[in-house]
């Protein structure tokens, strides 16, 4: 009996599959990168905002949301409504400006730190929920907006301490123009996207060898993967087999971005690449995703979404960018940026016979801006146990009182 209670109580302690504890130095490090990327985001001029946990499903559907229905985590209310956990901000802060800022016509600026939850099924060791920290520019629909959201991007992620990083752009509206101008079905297109996408060179020129297909724009799409190197020769090749306006629109503003990054003096983190497609619906203009070693997922992304408020009844261009905390935390940590972070404080040990005078001594240390945490001292242990607790903790220093209130120094802090 006793054996099945404690295998109830230890299947009692695991955790669902893609959530996890964080604790210790682990989560004082995030938390101080966290804070850190949120200084930044508040030096560009940005507010901090807050949405609900869940929301109806109708805020996340297929035309608003990043994920697919099957990897949200659905539930009811009493009403019978549907109601989701946010498996991204994006849609739920364009909510928020439709419904509180109707009639505002200038500039807002949001961010945020948040929880979101994708339910990724069958990939084990993926993250269902992860902390997201992000910033999203309405009212701009300008070529500056699009820099300075990915001067943003950069800075925060230098100040979070990352070194090494590259951010791949491209436009959302590129690849929809091209397949349109040559006329591709569905199914076509959903295909030539997930060869371009894996850079299948090969898988696409024999696609292409089986369609009827203007010759210029087979070319195109066979190169598109290949253009990395020099946008002005990559959109000239693209304009001479190309009569789209809208194609030449989104080389357009891909070529002021870039003047515009080299301004800022940050084009050097900038790979301008034609093959960028992004999944998600709601964007209409510049895409981007920032990679680094030791970690395969993007640990930032964004785009410019003009047409997503819309759908909440305010016309309001906007651009916006997330910061995924946890894969960011990965990467660094393979990268070993981080060195032993101290939890700190000062351990006060004191007897019962000098209470007053410890909660005077601690009143005084912490209105001085120091971290005080109290022990009563037991009667059947040693002060030496304090100090290895103390040093187990992460405590930088120990005070410990005497019975006869003499304090004594039992570990210098550093």
């Amino acid at each position: 009996m006793a054996g099945t209670e404690n295998t109830k109580a230890s299947e009692l302690l695991h955790t669902p599959g893609g959530v996890r504890d964080i604790y210790g130095s682990a989560c004082a490090r995030k938390l101080e990168v966290q804070h850190s990327l949120e200084q930044v985001m508040h030096s560009y001029g940005f507010r901090n905002v807050q949405t609900p946990t869940f929301e109806y499903f109708d805020i996340f559907n297929k035309e608003r949301g990043t994920a697919a229905s099957n990897e949200m985590f659905k539930f009811f209310d009493r009403g019978n409504n549907t109601l989701v956990l946010r498996p991204d901000m994006t849609p739920a802060i364009a909510r928020c400006v439709a419904k509180y800022f109707r009639e505002e016509t200038e500039q807002m600026r949001f961010c945020y730190t948040a929880q979101t939850f994708v339910s990724t099924g069958q990939y084990k060791g993926k993250l269902q929920e992860v902390t997201q920290v992000g910033a999203e520019l309405f009212m701009d629909d300008s070529s500056d907006a699009d820099a300075e959201m990915l001067a943003l991007t950069i800075e925060c992620l230098l100040e979070s301490g990352l070194k090494e990083f590259q951010i791949e752009v491209g436009h959302a509206d590129l690849f929809r123009a091209l397949v349109e101008e040559a006329g591709f079905e569905e199914e076509t297109i959903e295909t030539l996207r997930d060869l371009i996408e894996s850079k299948n060179f090969f898988g696409v020129e024999e696609l292409l060898g089986k369609l009827t297909v203007q010759q210029g724009l087979k070319e195109v799409f066979v190169k598109l993967p290949e253009l990395l190197e020099n946008l002005k020769e990559a959109a000239d090749f693209v304009r001479a087999r190309s009569k789209s306006e809208r194609v030449y629109k989104a080389l357009e503003r891909l070529e002021k971005l870039e003047e515009i990054l080299k301004i800022y003096g940050l084009e050097d983190y900038v790979t301008i690449d034609l093959s960028m497609l992004s999944h998600y619906s709601y964007y209409t203009g510049v895409v981007f995703r920032a990679y680094t070693y030791g970690n395969g997922e993007a640990i930032a992304s964004g785009g410019r979404y003009d047409g997503l408020v819309a759908q909440f009844g305010k016309e309001a261009p906007a651009i916006g960018l997330v910061i995924v905390l946890d894969q960011l935390m990965i990467a660094m940590e393979r990268q070993k940026l981080f060195g032993e972070t101290a939890l700190g404080g000062t351990l006060l040990v004191y007897p019962k016979e000098v209470r007053a005078q410890a909660l005077r001594e601690a009143k005084k240390m912490r209105e001085g801006g120091q971290v005080v945490q109290m022990m009563r001292k037991s009667s059947k242990k040693e002060i030496e146990e304090y100090v290895a607790y103390a040093k187990r903790n992460g405590n930088d220093s120990l005070i410990y009182l005497t019975k006869d209130g003499e304090k004594q120094q039992m570990i210098e802090a550093k």
